[in-house]
C-alpha cells in the first residue's frame, strides 16, 4: 500500500506476482507498453505490478551488473602470455613446498647423510690400521724402554772373529766398573771413533772382557794404552784368579811427562785360558800405579 493507493479494488487485483502472467500498459510501442519502460501511473487505478516485464537476458541491474558483464567479457577474451606471439616462454612451475625449495632441502639432507657415512667409514679404517699395528707391537707390551746405558751403542759393535783369527775388542765396549768410564778428548787412541777407557786411576776401577777361545792353552794378552810420560801398571785377573805379577804399562813411547797424546803404546802378558768362555779383568788395586787410559785389548798366539 502507498500514499496514492489505499488498496486494490479487488483482492486478486493486488497480486504482486501478476507481472508474470499479464502485461502492463499498451502494446507496440504505445505508452505504457513493455518496450516503453514503466507505464504512467493513473490516479485511482490500482497498482498491478512492482516490476516491468522484460525478456530473459534484457534486464539490466544497474552499473554493477554492467561492470560484471564487462568483466566477464574481458575474462572471455583473456589469453595467457605464452600463447601470444613474442610472449614469454613457458615457465617451470616450482615444486610443491615452501617457496619451491623443498627439493634443495632434500638434496642438502642427502649430501649431509653421505658425508656422515664417509666420515664413519674413514674412522673405522683408521681404527683397524691402528689395531693391526698394535698387534704387531704387542710382543713389546709391558717391557720397559731402554735405559740410558742400553741406548748408547759402542762405536764399533762386537763381532766374532773369522775362523783362524783371535778376538780383538775396543776397550770402550767392555764392562766398566768402579768409576771407569769412556772418553775421547785425548787424540791418538787407536780404537773406533777415538773412544777409550778413562778413570782407571781410582781404586776399584776395572775393565772386564768376556772372551771365547776354541782351544785351551796359553795366549798372549795385548793391551793398548796411553800414559802421561810415566810408567803405570794394573792387576791382571783371569777367570777369577789374580796374577801375582801386575801387567806392565810402561812409558814405552817415551812421551814427555804430561803428554797424554804422545804416550799411546801397547804391552802384553801371557795368560792361561780355558776352551770356551773366559773372563779377563784389569783393575786398579792397592799397590798399583793406575794412571793410564786403555784403548784396545786382543789375544795372540805365543
Amino acid at each position: 500500500m502507498t500514499a496514492g493507493n489505499n488498496g486494490a479494488d479487488t483482492p486478486e487485483n493486488d497480486d504482486p506476482f501478476a507481472y508474470l502472467y499479464r502485461s502492463e500498459g499498451g502494446q507496440d510501442g504505445a505508452p505504457g507498453s513493455a518496450g516503453d519502460g514503466a507505464a504512467a501511473r493513473q490516479p485511482g487505478v490500482p497498482r498491478t505490478s512492482y516490476n516491468q516485464v522484460r525478456a530473459v537476458g534484457q534486464r539490466q541491474y544497474g552499473q554493477q551488473a554492467q561492470q560484471q558483464v564487462t568483466y566477464g567479457q574481458q575474462n572471455a577474451s583473456y589469453a595467457a602470455p605464452e600463447t601470444l606471439p613474442g610472449g614469454e616462454r613457458t615457465r617451470t612451475v616450482p615444486a610443491a613446498g615452501r617457496g619451491g625449495h623443498e627439493p634443495r632441502r632434500r638434496n642438502g639432507l642427502l649430501i649431509g647423510a653421505v658425508a656422515v657415512v664417509a666420515v664413519v667409514c674413514i674412522g673405522i679404517g683408521v681404527a683397524m690400521l691402528t689395531n693391526n699395528r698394535g698387534d704387531k707391537n704387542s710382543g713389546n707390551a709391558g717391557k720397559p724402554g731402554p735405559t740410558a746405558a742400553e741406548s748408547v751403542k759402542p762405536d764399533k759393535p762386537t763381532s766374532k772373529p773369522k775362523p783362524g783369527e783371535l778376538p780383538k775388542e775396543d776397550a770402550g765396549s767392555l764392562r766398566l766398573d768402579g768409576g771407569a768410564s769412556t772418553a775421547k778428548d785425548i787424540p791418538g787412541a787407536r780404537s773406533s771413533g777415538g773412544t777409550y777407557v778413562a778413570g782407571m786411576n781410582t781404586p776399584g776401577a776395572s775393565t772386564t772382557w768376556t772372551v771365547d777361545v776354541e782351544k785351551a792353552g796359553q795366549y798372549k794378552l795385548y793391551v793398548g794404552y796411553g800414559v802421561p810420560g810415566k810408567d803405570a801398571n794394573l792387576t791382571l785377573n783371569v777367570n777369577g784368579k789374580a796374577d801375582s805379577r801386575p801387567i806392565n804399562l810402561g812409558n814405552f813411547a817415551h812421551a814427555p811427562e804430561g803428554a797424554w797424546d804422545k804416550g799411546w803404546t801397547k804391552t802384553w802378558s801371557l795368560v792361561q785360558l780355558n776352551q770356551g768362555t773366559n773372563t779377563i779383568k784389569l783393575s786398579c788395586e792397592s799397590g798399583n800405579q793406575c794412571d793410564a787410559n786403555l784403548d784396545q785389548i786382543w789375544l795372540a798366539r805365543p
